[in-house]
């Protein structure tokens, strides 16, 4: 990973003032007054201005700095953009050499090097126009006969809204391309890359390039996935195919491990496949994870499906990883051609094939995964497990996420621009995303698209039972899975197995993290570290930044802000609190009882019982608040916690570090927090106390009893510290990349695959 270096801003250069300021002393106190009247009244009224500024902040109109406040407040909150569809006024190619070329058939490509052998066969399949699109990275002399291409230039010239948001070296600026294609008469789009050759050199010979009622193309029967098991609601297409040990890129880490093939399938009627995802045989889309753990030394992948196994449907409520290489989009799903430019580039098509697929289902559509249509040669050029952090983290979130919205408004573009706002208020994507989808909507207006009619939506209607002559019979193939040297055993590799079980055990347990680091430098990495294992990570700090996502927090009560984060994420098992001065070594955890409370009151260094007879001021008031919060206690939480501290003269400090609290006491703590109300009872007291009150410490899990704890930080982190097989570990600093790769490496004796983020 890398650091973008910040160049310190240069001392600016000052002329020499003095001379412009020195006047005649031939020339007397009334002419220099007249001749600098100007300068004077300038001067006077900045001086008057900054003093005004001064009063109103320090005395000054209540009202107007509530004024600031509220405009300030006004900015951080995401704004939805108002589309006005009459107001849009059609775009024509006026600019490029092709204004008057039309074409129904098209294949989208971006490229980056000179034509790659896979792209010269790809311009001579017929019927099809291939377009090329140039970004940073492109040779400036690139040509290819039988090609249309778009440099940056020709882009620009073009007067699409969506280039305002583009990056300039990236593969997204296939979005431009997706418009002109649209613009010059489109129907279908191929959307490729240049690394795949198409199989026999027909995109027909799989794909379904005409669709029921186009040129006469007659009705027939798809094979579909059942939905007889509503809860399932994401599939991994490549078992269909027989390879049950490889997982396309997207699919979530948590369902690698579902290797059975299905019991039965149902049919459904064709014409209505508008997304079709193709397979790739030799280096298929797998993810990075995939990729570094299922390979020995150099040797390229070559990893064959079976070209003969039936393409297979998506009924409404299940998802399919769609990616943006190998995929044929039909003008009804033309809309959800929109590559996302706020996330990292390996999430981007995936994220884009999800969010489409949700609004595919509202105009009765469907994706429908097809056998081998192109092989892909494997460069052995991987990219970083990082660029895929978006959705290691998010996409299994963003699945559950995308089965239970639903549209409250009644067109189609308003249905689109309101999901794309819904995903970024849930922080899968950012504000600059829900502004790209309004510019990409007008933009495909403009071009002249027509928009596909809406269709009921069978989502939350109870489904039909599935009758014996409705089932529909297909056994995969099981093709040989050495995947070079790596042989198949029934289940993937061991550390792959490992995370998916760490994945299962903490998908739906929240982790809250406290950053009193510097979170510019660190808030990224602690997410990729623990969001491949939680459910999400929400960041805590001492100062906001809306740009990492992170929240403001005091840490000395920083458990008066977790009611609201226990509201936003209603249906999780529990929270799990981490100061990030303590490592956590989740592996060791799943032994730990998730209807428990987990502190550490088996640790003498961390749980200590106070007297402030003996102790500071600090402590005696802290200890009249404990008193004055206890005796306002219903009889219960008295009850339970005078058991244990018998007392009304000691209480206990915690560091509180790290601690977990289950769904099942989630209210009770909400209402002793509200019991604290304005006092300023310490974090490292109220902790112990709301637990204490909560249950007997007989009742907690004594998972953490074993991590290591010292009291005082090491100058520096030392290997010495840190073990493996603890729970968690503390103090431990990071708060630099630098530090972060260090512990990472550390770490790695417990979880081998946490090298592939550095």
């Amino acid at each position: 990973m890398l650091v973008q270096e910040r160049s310190r801003p240069k001392s600016p250069k000052f002329s020499n003032t003095r001379a412009n300021l020195d006047f005649s002393p031939n020339l007397d106190f009334s002419t220099w007054f007249s001749e600098n009247l100007y300068k004077i009244v300038t001067v006077v009224a900045l001086i008057a201005t900054v003093a005004a500024l001064f009063v109103l902040r320090n005395i000054g109109d209540t009202a107007a700095l509530l004024c600031f406040q509220t405009q300030a407040e006004a900015i951080e909150r995401i704004q939805m953009p108002q589309l006005e569809e009459k107001s849009i006024k059609r775009v024509f190619d006026k600019a490029s050499p092709y204004a008057a070329f039309r074409s129904e058939k098209w294949v989208v490509v971006s490229v980056s090097e000179y034509p790659t052998e896979p792209l010269r066969k790809l311009v001579k399949i017929r019927g099809w126009q291939v377009l090329a699109i140039g970004n940073s990275k492109t040779p400036s002399d690139w040509s290819l006969k039988g090609a249309i291409f778009l440099s940056l230039e020709q882009q620009a010239q073009l007067g699409f809204r969506v280039l305002e948001y583009l990056p300039y070296d990236s593969y997204v600026r296939k979005t431009v391309g997706y418009l002109f294609a649209i613009q010059h008469g489109a129907r279908k789009i191929f959307d490729a890359d240049d690394r795949g050759e198409v199989i026999d050199n027909d995109l027909g010979k799989h794909f379904d390039i005409d669709l029921v009622g186009e040129e006469g193309h007659r009705q027939e029967t798809i094979l579909q996935y059942s939905h007889e098991n509503p809860n399932r609601t994401i599939v991994n297409p490549y078992i269909h195919f027989g390879q049950r040990s490889v997982w396309p890129r997207g699919l979530p880490l948590e369902n690698v491990g579902e290797l059975g093939h299905e019991e039965f399938y149902t049919d459904v009627l064709a014409g209505k496949q508008f997304i079709q995802q193709g397979i790739s045989n030799g280096l298929p889309d797998v993810d990075s994870v995939f990729y570094f753990t299922r390979k020995s030394g150099l040797e390229a992948f070559d990893i064959r499906f079976d070209e003969h196994a039936p393409k297979v449907a998506l009924p409404q409520g299940m998802m399919v990883p769609v990616n943006s290489f190998n995929t044929i989009f039909h003008s009804h799903a033309f809309w959800g051609l929109m590559l996302p430019v706020s996330v990292s580039t390996m999430a981007s098509d995936v994220l884009r094939g999800y969010w489409a697929q949700r609004i595919l289902w509202e105009v009765g559509g469907q994706v429908v995964v097809y056998p081998p249509t192109v092989h892909r040669y494997d460069r052995i050029e991987a990219y970083p497990f990082s660029e895929e952090k978006d959705l290691h983290v998010n996409v299994g979130r963003l699945i559950k996420f995308l089965i239970s919205w639903r549209a409250s408004k009644q067109r189609l573009i308003e249905k689109i621009l309101e999901l794309s706002f819904a995903m970024a208020e849930e922080g899968f994507w950012t504000e600059k995303d829900v502004k790209f989808t309004a510019a990409w909507l007008q933009d495909l207006i403009a071009v002249g698209y027509n928009q596909p009619r809406l269709m009921s939506l069978d989502l939350g209607r109870p489904m039909g039972n599935i009758g014996h002559g409705d089932r529909r019979e297909f056994v995969p193939q099981k093709f040989p899975s050495v995947h070079l040297g790596v042989e198949e055993t029934g289940t993937v590799n061991y550390e792959i197995g490992n995370l998916i079980r760490w994945r299962k055990n903490f998908g739906n347990v929240v982790l809250i993290m406290f950053c009193s680091g510097p979170v510019e430098r660190t808030a990224l990495e602690w997410r990729l570290l623990y969001g491949r294992i939680f459910k999400t990570v929400i960041m805590l700090s001492e100062s906001k930044n809306l740009d990492l996502a992170v929240e403001e927090g005091k840490l000395e009560n920083v458990y008066k802000y977790l009611p609201k984060i226990f509201d936003r994420y209603s249906g999780a098992d529990g929270f799990l609190f981490l100061h990030d001065d303590t490592i956590l070594n989740y592996w060791n955890l799943l032994q730990a009882d998730k209807n428990k409370l987990w502190i550490t009151n088996e640790v003498s260094k961390s749980w200590t019982k106070v007297s402030p007879n003996d102790n500071s001021d600090w402590f005696s008031k802290q200890a009249s608040m404990v008193k004055k919060v206890v005796s306002m206690m219903p009889a219960h939480f008295q009850v339970s916690y005078k058991n244990t501290i018998p007392s009304r003269k000691s209480f206990i400090v915690c560091s509180s570090e790290i601690f977990y609290i289950p769904r099942r006491f989630i209210s009770d703590f909400v209402d002793l927090v509200n019991l604290v109300g304005d006092l300023e009872i310490h974090h490292k007291v109220a902790i112990p106390m709301f637990f204490l009150a909560l249950e007997s410490p007989q009742n907690f899990d004594s998972v953490l009893s074993t991590m290591v704890y010292e009291e005082e930080s090491p100058s520096t982190n030392s290997s010495s510290l840190y073990s493996a097989q603890v729970p968690a570990v503390h103090p431990w600093s990071v708060s630099s990349e630098q530090d972060f790769i260090k512990l990472i490496r550390t770490m790695a004796e417990g979880d081998p695959l946490l090298m592939e983020l550095v």
